[in-house]
């Protein structure tokens, strides 16, 4: 265990939230009001907690195992951990813990003012949680209406969740947000092909594949061949598609969330960008987008010209 993994084991909250600095997109940019950034680092460090745990990526230690009161020999169980989780999570909502009534995890008790300011509701956190049961139960999908139905659980609570924290909810722009989620939930499958083929998962529906006449097999060769080409372009254009239907949300609200949402826009724009200057060949692992492109599109965005 390296000085890193040990803090992390110590600290589990700080270390899951320093993951923020990775993301494709700004989680909670400087330019915000600071209790715009306060609660919406509350509700990434469950959103990325609740990710590591479907993906089987928490620090050493197994000190997330042991706050939710998971056995030390099971907390390689995935669902097992995700139940305990969810039942951790249900005490932000309902205070039930025979003791306290506080959630067991620190990254939940962060949760619970953020919940109470925003007067937030169990639903988006539950579907984020079910997506990552999904994860242990579905490894391949056979259309794209099937991954679009993975991505309302997985991807479009996160945008609900943004626009339920600023106060800015209506039914156009939830629909908005979905789409620009969706986008940037197909945007990561697209960089993460073989990240993802390495723990048994395809997020490529099968019915494109079969089109293009991809096999599984074309997915963990060391770069991409014409046809694994051919298919991520085409799923990349669809990706650009919905980031484009979806793009009128930054239009839709002012100040300083507009820059944020511009800021999702345009980080999912960037890294598609990046994915075509590498000739669509992501096996060797995700193209990067700099800054300066990142900026670009945001420019872009917010002057509505794309």
């Amino acid at each position: 265990m390296t000085v890193t993994d040990t803090a992390h084991a110590v600290d589990p909250e700080r270390g899951t939230l320093a993951k923020a600095a990775d993301e494709n997109f700004p989680v909670a940019p400087f330019f915000l009001p600071r209790a715009w950034r306060t609660d919406l680092m509350a509700v990434y460090g469950f959103a990325r907690l609740v990710d590591d745990i479907g993906d089987g990526d928490l620090a050493p230690g197994g000190a997330d195992a042991r706050l939710l009161g998971v056995p030390d020999d099971r907390a390689d169980d995935r669902l097992l951990m995700l139940d305990a989780f969810e039942a951790d999570l249900r005490r932000v909502f309902d205070g039930s813990d025979g003791s306290d009534g506080s959630p067991r995890h620190p990254l939940l008790r962060r949760l619970v003012p953020t919940v109470r300011r925003r007067a937030l509701t169990p639903e988006p956190f539950l579907g984020l949680i079910a997506a990552n049961r999904q994860d242990q139960l579905v490894a391949r999908y056979e259309t794209y209406d099937d991954l679009l139905a993975y991505c309302e659980l997985s991807a479009n609570p996160v945008g609900r969740l943004v626009l339920a924290v600023t106060g800015t909810s209506t039914p156009e722009r939830i629909r908005r947000s979905d789409e620009i989620c969706t986008a940037l939930q197909i945007v990561e499958h697209l960089q993460d092909v073989a990240e993802d083929l390495g723990r048994d998962r395809i997020y490529l529906p099968a019915e494109d594949m079969k089109r293009f006449h991809v096999q599984e097999r074309d997915l963990a060769a060391p770069s991409a061949n014409a046809s694994v080409r051919a298919l991520i372009a085409y799923e990349a254009a669809r990706a650009r598609d919905l980031l484009n239907e979806g793009a009128p949300l930054v239009g839709s609200v002012h100040g300083r969330l507009r820059l944020l949402l511009a800021g999702f826009v345009a980080g999912g724009r960037a890294a598609l960008n990046a994915i075509a200057a590498a000739d669509h060949d992501v096996l060797p692992g995700p193209p990067k987008s700099g800054k300066v492109h990142l900026l670009r599109e945001a420019g872009v965005v917010l002057r509505g010209e794309g």
